[in-house]
């Protein structure tokens, strides 16, 4: 951005404003239309307007489909979740802008106001939220970023303006002040900060602040511009041709899963005896995990009658039920659609000393989006990274992340379908759907192979349990989360 300091007069401002103002609800009204939503971030420093800017936003957007955001220190319960839940929580809702005075960069340049931070903590909270801002780029969000600029002498007189004035003098405070006086440092760590993040999809936008007239427009001129430009890309990113699940992106998992023995057999007297034993050692765990602070998160996958909801059923008969949260996943909502498809499921991880049980997650992403062809080739396959990032951003929290795949034969599936239809009391579990999934299950072993080899971390193991007994699969349930949190208990 150039450097000339623009001077408008009030009536060249309110002719213009007003052609704006115009554009700009236009753009709401087309917003409603469109697969994406806006955030428009504003930061800067002290002095710079940018609650002025808000007001002017307010006056000429239409308040029905805007939200603003400002972040303040995080709550008791904002700390008991991973740190970028609240911002997940938050995100606008579909058709709606987010206006944002305070971000994920707040917390960041605050703690730099205060005391300053090492350089190297700095740069490890710029990449949390370069990754935080790609992920949402990536799924549609049109991210615009502003920067105010403002040199420490307009700033000063600012401040002095405002304290000089009864009905402002409350504005001006004790920090405003200390960050006018390490105006400098706090430059310096801003610029750190606005390079590490600007990305394609995320840039930084840098406008003058000193003239407020000017630097309204300006901010509403570059809002309108980069609705036009991204309307333009996902209408390029519609046109792409959906392929479906295709061959495996690596075969080392495919090899896994077909390896996996499923002639495993347990009579009803060993499971019984076995079963009391592992669910009073499942049950000490969760106790000794939930008292300690940590949450807990269960993710289920399966074929369709690979028994689920019998292995949720029993683990949960362990746990006392105020403890627990059971999160049956169907079918996307509309708003969820056209919201990142993580966005739900960050609203239901469980905070410090609880515990959530998803049956189905957000693998669904890797397996039934994209053999149905549910969304496109890029982008379940930038999900991997992004899945294995969503869960060490939990287990990095604190959070114990279990994850099974319950595995039945062709054959045993078939008996099982059969056996649905044929007993009214749970003929209500069959549909259509399931038998077009039971058509394509060798497109769905592919992306069953390509889930475990792209997303079997350290932090976050996959548990393949062989299900076609029953009772071996449920008692394997107990003993490998037993195991699993006791393991990270003790490390």
């Amino acid at each position: 951005m150039g450097k000339a300091k623009l001077r408008l007069s009030k009536k060249e401002y309110q002719t213009r404003a007003i052609r704006l103002r115009e554009q700009l609800v236009q753009l709401q009204v087309e917003l409603k239309h469109v697969p994406f939503k806006v955030l428009l971030i504003l930061a800067g420093p002290e002095g710079a307007g940018r609650g002025n800017l808000l007001h002017t936003l307010a006056e000429w957007l239409d308040p029905r489909g805007v939200e603003t955001f400002s972040y303040h220190n995080p709550t008791d319960n904002e700390q008991s979740h991973p740190h970028q839940w609240r911002f997940w929580r938050s995100l606008p809702g579909l058709g709606r802008i987010g206006l944002y005075a305070g971000s994920w960069y707040t917390e960041t340049l605050r703690e730099e106001a205060q005391g300053g931070r090492a350089l190297g903590h700095v740069a490890h909270e710029a990449e949390r939220i370069r990754d935080f801002e790609k992920l949402l780029a990536d799924g549609g969000t049109l991210i615009v970023k502003v920067w105010l600029q403002i040199s420490k002498e307009a700033q000063g007189r600012r401040l002095r303006t405002l304290r000089a004035e009864p009905a402002t003098a409350w504005r001006v405070t004790d920090e405003d002040w200390h960050h006018h006086r390490n105006y400098a440092r706090l430059a310096r760590t801003a610029r750190l900060i606005r390079d590490m993040t600007d990305r394609p999809g995320a840039g930084w936008n840098l406008i003058d602040a000193e003239d407020e007239r000017a630097r309204d427009l300006a901010v509403g001129r570059l809002l309108l511009s980069q609705f036009r430009q991204q309307q333009r890309r996902i209408a390029r990113l519609e046109r792409v041709r959906v392929v479906k699940a295709g061959k495996p992106l690596r075969l080392s998992g495919l090899r896994r899963l077909h390896a996996l023995p499923l002639d495993q057999d347990l009579s009803e007297k060993d499971y019984d005896t076995l079963r009391e034993k592992w669910l009073g050692r499942l049950n000490r765990a969760v106790r000794a995990a939930l008292a300690a602070g940590r949450s807990i998160a269960f993710a289920f996958e399966g074929w369709d009658a690979a028994g689920k909801g019998g292995a949720i059923r029993r683990l949960t008969s362990a746990i006392d039920p105020r403890d627990y949260n059971v999160v049956s996943v169907a079918k996307p909502t509309a708003e969820e659609k056209h919201a990142h498809y993580l966005w739900r499921f960050w609203r239901d991880v469980p905070r410090d000393g609880r515990m959530t049980i998803f049956d189905r997650s957000w693998y669904g992403r890797v397996l039934v989006e994209r053999v149905e062809g549910f969304c496109r080739p890029d982008e379940w396959k930038r999900a991997y990274a992004e899945i294995n990032a969503f869960e060490r951003q939990l287990t990095d929290h604190g959070t114990i992340v279990l994850k099974y795949w319950l595995h039945i034969s062709h054959a045993e599936q078939l008996r099982r379908f059969r056996e649905r239809e044929a007993a009214a009391h749970k003929r209500h579990k069959m549909n259509e759907e399931d038998w077009r999934n039971r058509r394509k299950r060798a497109d769905y072993e592919v992306a069953v192979g390509d889930m475990l080899a792209l997303t079997d971390r350290e932090n976050a193991p996959w548990h393949l349990i062989p299900a076609d007994n029953k009772r071996y699969a449920r008692l394997e349930v107990l003993r490998s989360a037993s195991r699993q949190i006791e393991a990270v208990l003790e490390s």
